[in-house]
C-alpha cells in the first residue's frame, strides 16, 4: 500500500498535487469556454485535442516500438472515445454551466464503476446518483438545464465511460505509446468538426497562443501532477479526492465566468459527489489507478 511506503510529507504532497492539477483542469475549461466566441465549441475542442497529441508525441516518441495491428485497433477505439468525450463534453459546456456539466459526465466512471461492482450496497449508491442526476434535469425544476446540452453531456458521459473500457485494454501495451498515439487519434476524430465550426479562425495566432494554453492547463499540468500523486496515493484515497471534482468546476465557474447555479442544483452535485465517493469507499481494489489521458 502507498501509505505503508510514504510518509505523511508524501501523502500532502500527492493531495496537493491532485488538487492542484483539479483546479488546473476546470480553470482551463473555463478559459476554454471563454475562447467559445472566437473559436467555437469544437473549434476550441480541437485546439485542446491538437495541442495535447503534440505534447504527448514529443514526450513519448511512439514511432520508436512497432505496433502490432490488434495493439492499433484498441488503441483506435479508444482514441476515438477519448476524442468524442472532448468534443462532446465542450458542446454541452456551450450551453450549460460548468458544475452541473462536470457532475453529468461523471455518471460515465461511476456506471463503470458500479458495473464492475459485485457488492449489494451499492445499489444504493445507484440510487443516489440518480436522484442527482434528475436534480439536474429540467423536470425536476423551473430552474432546469437545457435540454441539449444534457443529452451531449451524457453522450460524453458514454464515450468517458467507453475510454476508460478501451483504455484499460489499450493500457496493457507501452503506455507511453498508448497515450500519445490515442490522443493523436483523438485530434483526427475531433479536427473535422472544429475545422467546419470554425475556419480560418482557427489559425489565427491569438487563438492558437490559446488554444495552446488551453491543452496546457487541461492536460498536460493536471495529467502530470495527477502521476506525481499516483504514485504515493492508493486507488481509494485518490478515487475520493477526485470525487469532489464537479464541486471544484462549480466553483471556478461561479468565481472566473459567474455562473450562478440555483440551490437544487448544488444539492444535484453533492449528491453525485456521494456516490462517487461511496462507490470508491466500498471498493475492493486498492491498487494504484489507471492515468487519465
Amino acid at each position: 500500500m502507498a501509505g505503508n511506503r510514504f510518509g505523511l510529507g508524501d501523502t500532502v504532497l500527492s493531495v496537493a498535487a491532485l488538487v492542484t492539477g483539479m483546479v488546473s483542469l476546470q480553470c482551463g475549461a473555463t478559459f476554454a469556454k471563454s475562447l467559445f466566441p472566437a473559436a467555437g465549441a469544437a473549434g476550441t475542442s480541437a485546439l485542446r485535442v491538437g495541442f495535447s497529441a503534440l505534447i504527448l508525441i514529443v514526450v513519448w516518441r511512439p514511432w520508436r516500438r512497432s505496433l502490432p495491428a490488434r495493439e492499433a485497433g484498441w488503441i483506435a477505439l479508444y482514441g476515438t472515445a477519448l476524442g468524442l468525450m472532448n468534443l462532446l463534453f465542450y458542446l454541452a459546456l456551450a450551453r450549460l454551466p460548468l458544475g452541473p456539466a462536470v457532475a453529468i459526465e461523471f455518471v460515465g466512471p461511476l456506471a463503470v464503476a458500479l458495473i464492475a461492482s459485485r457488492r449489494r450496497s451499492d445499489f444504493m449508491w445507484i440510487g443516489v446518483a440518480v436522484a442527482g442526476l434528475t436534480l439536474l434535469l429540467p423536470i425536476a425544476t423551473t430552474e432546469g438545464l437545457d435540454p441539449i446540452g444534457i443529452l451531449l453531456d451524457l453522450g460524453a458521459a458514454l464515450a468517458w465511460a467507453l475510454y476508460i473500457l478501451f483504455g484499460q485494454r489499450a493500457g496493457r501495451m507501452d503506455g507511453g505509446q498508448a497515450v500519445s498515439l490515442g490522443m493523436l487519434t483523438a485530434a483526427v476524430v475531433v479536427a473535422p468538426f472544429g475545422v467546419a465550426e470554425a475556419g480560418p479562425a482557427l489559425l489565427a495566432p491569438g487563438i492558437l497562443v490559446s488554444g495552446l494554453a488551453v491543452a496546457l492547463m487541461s492536460s498536460a499540468l493536471p495529467y502530470s501532477l495527477e502521476m506525481v500523486a499516483l504514485r504515493r496515493l492508493d486507488r481509494k484515497s485518490f478515487g475520493v479526492l477526485m470525487s469532489v471534482e464537479p464541486a471544484v468546476a462549480a466553483c471556478a465557474g461561479l468565481l472566473l465566468l459567474g455562473e450562478r447555479i440555483s440551490a437544487v442544483q448544488w444539492l444535484a452535485i453533492g449528491l453525485v459527489i456521494t456516490a462517487s465517493v461511496g462507490i470508491t469507499v466500498g471498493s475492493r481494489r486498492a491498487g494504484p489507478v489507471p492515468l487519465e489521458a
